[in-house]
């Protein structure tokens, strides 16, 4: 019944993620062949195996600062084993059911480390936008402001206007039609222009072709080398890759159930991210994951089954065999155009803002991750990040948790639903009554011990309350247990109620 709506999105969404896979290969540090042949086996496998009916994967901005440091320190090869190693992660992550415990990573790293990727992204282009005559570009976000200052005096500025005009194409057309892709037309219409200018005797415009040699040979498949030295070397950026992928991918998803109001299987849809990272970088491709944006265009022109992200794989397939050639034409400040807007697209800025408006702790936590990604790198963002948030949560659980003391009478009216008829239970000479109210785990336990110090007398009797006790830890169980022995040796009966 949707066979021709999902051919016809298909065709649309092959056509929308061609710049975006050149763009990504190449701002990764690899090559255009590798963007696009990423997002023509990844794009296929996540279709075909994917948890999602309408999720498109492939190459994506959020990859490109942490494929572009791997490469720096590893070289492609030391890509492969890390994407192949992420892929194997993803399909272990899925066995294990863990794909509903990825949901729970707090929304303030999500988008503090997003926003980080958007400005490093941003950081990126601006040798390409500018046309800049930089022979090598430091890795460090602040070392890269630097050095662009420092040569500002090269600026091309026919390569500017090709990347500003890029970008006030981008943001025009939807207002024309939303239909057609705006990096596309700004691929097309900059191409020409570079073209004629270059017909007319203007030099300074670099191409792709400049820059690359094209080919539209399918690499040969070559099974990355894995040995125990790799795994070890390695495994710290493969769980990046792995994290970060399940992230995107399962949110990517997540949205697009809202859209077309069905429920994707998380665990079903990291298998397929893994099975995806494994096979991509026996092509020569780079890690993949599930596109926000790309999945919106196949909803929005109608795909609803996994057969319009086949069709997306199986159109990049022909233009790579039958139009790769013409890709050396495309002006490297064009692609920089491009991968400005999908950085400020990314920045997510109006949620960057909300957060600011939150608690003290979600800002913590925004903020952190934000500035450790710009600075530092997504490895250290993730882990500082999630760590700061556990520790936030446990001191916010710890708070909810009270403990109060009963001396002189207890009214079992108070918090109660069931009628006592105001009835008031007087406690007895040496009876103390202990209430705990809320979780009592590790972060709460060394705190009842305290309050049970600070009353400071031995009484004959310790009535320990624990009715408004929903669970408790290891922790909470061996505080207890050494409060009875304390107890026993002191005459003091212990009653648990």
């Amino acid at each position: 019944q949707t066979l021709v709506q999902d051919l016809l999105a298909g065709v649309i969404v092959g056509i929308v993620a061609l710049p975006l896979a050149i763009a990504f290969g190449i701002a990764s540090g690899a090559t255009p062949e590798a963007g696009i042949l990423t997002a023509i086996v990844a794009g296929f496998i996540i279709s075909f195996f994917g948890g999602s009916k309408v999720q498109i994967g492939g190459p994506t901005g959020a990859f490109i600062v942490i494929v572009y440091g791997i490469i720096q320190d590893y070289g492609m090869s030391g890509l492969a084993i890390a994407t192949f190693m992420a892929g194997a992660f993803l399909i272990l992550m899925g066995i294990l059911h863990l794909g509903t415990i990825i949901k729970y990573i707090p929304y303030p790293i999500v988008v503090g480390f997003t926003s980080g990727i958007a400005l490093t992204i941003f950081a990126t282009q601006i040798k390409d936008l500018f046309g800049l005559q930089i022979e090598s570009v430091p890795a460090g976000f602040l070392d890269k402001w630097v050095v662009y200052f420092r040569n500002f005096g090269s600026v091309s500025w026919w390569s500017l206007l090709i990347g500003v005009g890029s970008i006030l194409v981008i943001v025009f057309t939807p207002k024309i039609s939303r239909k057609i892709p705006g990096s596309l037309v700004a691929i097309i219409i900059m191409t020409v222009v570079c073209l004629i200018l270059r017909g007319v005797g203007v030099d300074g415009i670099e191409t792709i072709g400049d820059r690359f040699s094209i080919s539209t040979e399918l690499p040969q498949a070559e099974v990355p080398k894995i040995s125990w030295e790799n795994i070890t070397r390695l495994a710290q950026p493969a769980m990046v890759i792995a994290m970060l992928g399940a992230i995107e991918s399962l949110l990517s998803a997540a949205v697009a159930d809202g859209v077309i109001s069905d429920r994707h299987d998380s665990n079903t849809e990291l298998i397929a991210q893994g099975v995806a990272n494994v096979v991509a970088p026996i092509f020569g491709g780079i890690p993949a994951t599930g596109a926000i944006a790309r999945t919106m265009t196949n909803i929005n022109n109608g795909g609803r089954t996994p057969i319009a992200g086949i069709i997306h794989a199986l159109v990049l397939l022909l233009i790579y065999f039958f139009l790769m050639p013409l890709a050396k034409y495309i002006p490297m400040s064009c692609l920089a155009g491009i991968l400005v807007v999908v950085s400020y697209n990314m920045s997510e800025w109006r949620s960057f803002k909300a957060i600011l408006k939150n608690p003290k702790s979600d800002i913590t936590v925004l903020l952190v991750t934000f500035f450790l990604t710009v600075i530092f790198d997504l490895t250290v963002a993730i882990e500082v990040g999630i760590l700061i948030a556990c520790l936030l949560f446990m001191r916010r659980m710890s708070e909810v948790t009270k403990v109060s003391v009963e001396t002189q009478e207890i009214d079992l009216n108070a918090d109660s639903d069931l009628p006592y008829n105001n009835e008031h239970l007087i406690i007895p000479d040496r009876v103390e009554v202990y209430e705990i109210n809320g979780p009592y785990f590790f972060g709460i336990a060394n705190r009842f011990e305290e309050v049970m110090n600070d009353v400071g007398k031995h009484p004959a009797v310790r009535i320990i309350r624990m009715r408004k006790v929903p669970f408790i830890d290891s922790t909470g169980v061996h505080n207890l247990t050494n409060l009875c022995k304390k107890c026993l040796k002191k005459d003091v009966h212990i009653v648990l109620s």
